[in-house]
């Protein structure tokens, strides 16, 4: 009992010098060191230790890869699904393939394939953004895993955390399969790849400046003078006038035509031009 009371005696202290009112000094301390860490850009200490979703794709963009599963129908009523990947600072489309019966099995060997595809292209990836579809087995996560690709989830029913391959999809969608009759799964692979190419080489992309791509946009030309010189005007041949023809006029009277004008040439001699 006697050890309790000086306790709650400097407990009491305490919360009394909490409950006085902060002096003017006080604030003017706080807020310095506010405005310093705001001048150099140093968050608040709770925010420090994470990162928020935009500026993880913003900063990463040039190692992140992004893939997602979609569906679509062949003339026969058959569904077959389709397993695409888009790299987020290029927005190169790779798409790995096309099947009725996607089964473990056949993702892991498009994992397999996608990362050979990679090391020939001498692409870096460090992280690959995909969403909590079943289709995606342990076997897919680990190919990825033993090639250093760490796999990042989405949030459950957040499309827009994948939204560049959300957006690529939509695009495939209204451009090419809501536009083709797709008659069986050859047919679909061979407009997909189509697609592709055309996606890759030749569609500008507002993020890219209007470039493609696989075709960037040429550099600008510092000199247009030097460029493009001045056109010359051409210089034409002066034109020939024919020699004019004088010609002489009759007016003549008959009893039928009545009273007309005859325009004649004269008669040029052996030696006249």
């Amino acid at each position: 009992m006697l050890l309790r009371l000086p306790y709650l005696a400097l407990t009491s202290v305490f919360i009394l010098i909490r409950l006085l009112p902060m002096s003017d000094r006080d604030k003017d301390a706080a807020s310095t060191v506010w405005n310093i860490l705001k001048e150099h850009g140093i968050d608040p200490a709770p925010e420090r230790d994470h990162t928020t979703w935009a500026p993880f794709l913003r900063s990463q963009a040039h190692a992140i890869l992004a893939a997602d599963f979609f569906e679509t129908r062949t003339l026969t009523g058959a569904t077959v699904t389709v397993l695409a990947v888009i790299e987020h600072a290029t927005r190169r489309v790779r798409v790995l393939g096309a099947t009725a019966h996607p089964t473990a099995a056949w993702t892991t060997q498009l994992a397999r394939n996608m990362v050979m595809d990679l090391q020939d292209t001498g692409t870096r990836v460090k992280f690959l953004i995909r969403d909590r579809d079943v289709r995606y087995p342990a076997a897919f996560d680990a190919v990825l895993r033993a090639e250093g690709i760490e796999v990042v989830q989405t949030g459950i029913r957040m499309p827009r955390m994948n939204a560049i391959m959300e957006r690529w999809v939509r695009s495939c969608r209204t451009e090419l399969l809501d536009r083709t009759l797709i008659w069986n799964q050859n047919h679909l692979l061979h407009a997909l790849r189509e697609y592709e190419q055309f996606y890759n080489t030749h569609r500008p992309h507002r993020s890219l400046a209007s470039a493609a791509p696989l075709h960037p946009l040429p550099e600008p030309v510092a000199e247009p003078d030097r460029a493009h010189p001045p056109r010359r005007p051409p210089t034409r041949a002066p034109r020939r006038h024919s020699a004019r023809i004088p010609t002489c006029s009759v007016t003549s009277t008959d009893v039928v035509l009545g009273t007309y004008n005859l325009a004649l040439a004269p008669h040029r001699t052996a030696g006249q031009p």
